[in-house]
């Protein structure tokens, strides 16, 4: 492994991976035909050596659908799997109800376990999603409960998210994937511009995740990506962001292992990175220590 263990580290948190069972949870969003590679059932038993090689000792496993079935499904794993220490789970945000809502996941077995609750933002048509008053108020409530608010946008939702995290100071918000940044494309400079509006708000972090699905090529390299990390750590710092795998959707472009051991080459010539790996992580999910 090239740096992302060293000796002193707390161990690696992986701040964002999935877990489906697809009888139990249908996962239409993927393709059999261009997503072959993850047409199948991943839970913890497939994590753990992953994981456990990598020097990763702690995880946060992310919702994958809207469905807040699911997120009590996960919670259960939670409950019992000593490596998941944190959910982001799904409430509908435009009930009336949101606060009723996270009470009765936090009443689930593993209810402790919540941690954060994500949209899949990414997908919605309305330009203004972010904008609309009956969404804020779910977003409000998820941050009164104490949880973070897990922004899974495009790069051009940018400019909705920034204004989303300014009018709403109180609330906790992680920033996915980095918005899934047009690497290797002209639009790239516009998302490095919005990127940097999003960050001026004190009460944002982000994941380095997601990134290798991203590059436009069938074969990548670390320095396709360099440019994205470099700009991610000059918009929010080593203690805004966090590393996360995104597994098992990075397996479409990489394995576990080598997504850690090119961020590790990524930031390996950065002075005090060290928080990307556990602490940012931990402090901002407030994960149990054990």
């Amino acid at each position: 492994m090239t740096g992302a263990q060293e000796p002193g580290r707390a161990g690696i948190v992986d701040a964002h991976h999935h877990l489906w069972v697809r009888s139990r949870h249908p996962q239409p969003w993927i393709d059999p035909v261009t997503m072959a590679a993850i047409d199948a059932d991943f839970e913890p038993a497939d994590l753990a050596p992953l994981a456990r090689a990598a020097g990763v000792t702690a995880t946060v496993v992310v919702q994958s659908i809207a469905s807040e079935t699911e997120t009590v499904d996960l919670l259960g794993v939670a409950a019992g799997d000593t490596l998941v220490r944190g959910v982001v789970g799904w409430v509908d945000l435009t009930a009336e109800d949101v606060a009723d809502r996270l009470d009765r996941l936090r009443a689930a077995q593993g209810g402790e376990r919540l941690v954060g609750i994500r949209h899949l933002v990414q997908s919605e048509t309305d330009p203004a999603y972010l904008d609309r008053p009956d969404v804020r108020r779910g977003i409000a409530a998820v941050g009164a409960a104490g949880l973070v608010f897990d922004l899974l946008v495009r790069q051009h939702q940018l400019p909705m998210a920034a204004r989303l995290t300014r009018d709403l100071p109180e609330v906790r918000f992680v920033l996915d994937h980095l918005a899934k940044p047009a690497i290797g494309r002209p639009e790239v400079e516009e998302w490095s511009r919005d990127l940097r509006s999003l960050a001026a708000s004190p009460n944002t972090t982000a994941k380095l995740s997601g990134l290798v699905t991203e590059v436009p090529l069938p074969q990548w390299t670390p320095e396709d990506l360099r440019p994205a990390v470099e700009d991610a750590l000059d918009a929010f710092g080593p203690d805004r962001l966090m590393f996360g795998s995104d597994w098992p959707v990075c397996l479409l472009a990489s394995s576990y292992q080598r997504w850690i051991d090119t961020l590790a080459q990524l930031l390996g010539g950065q002075d005090g990175t060290e928080p990307v790996w556990g602490e940012t992580a931990r402090r901002v999910y407030k994960l149990a220590a054990s």
